[in-house]
């Protein structure tokens, strides 16, 4: 037998509790919402609030995770400028391996000793 879905079963279990019309309406009242609050606790739906405070939390996270991205793009383009500019040879004087810093040259020719 193939399961039913939610409505249907609910469907039935609310003409089964009205074919007892000889009940008091109160008790006809109770057992029906009874069918109904199951039925809705099984779909686990959320109230609209909690729905509206997530949707909020969720549009606040996407604004952040956009903003780090441009960030995240700005600084990745900015050491890529950087590593570019390093890259280029430079002709300084002090990266040229024949001339003897100043430091090698502080002791007058002499050796230590």
């Amino acid at each position: 037998m193939a399961r039913q879905d939610p409505l249907s079963r609910l469907a039935q279990q609310i003409g089964d509790r009205l074919q007892g019309a000889s009940q008091a309406p109160e008790e006809m009242q109770k057992g029906i919402q009874q069918v109904v609050k199951g039925a809705f606790d099984r779909l686990e739906l959320v109230s609209r609030e909690d729905f509206d405070i997530l949707m909020d939390v969720l549009q606040r996270t996407r604004a952040r995770v956009e903003a780090l991205e441009t960030q995240v793009a700005a600084l990745e383009a900015a050491l890529d400028g950087k590593a570019s500019q390093e890259a280029a040879p430079s002709e300084s004087p002090a990266a040229l391996p024949d001339a003897p810093s100043p430091e090698e040259d502080a002791g007058g020719g002499e050796s230590d000793r």
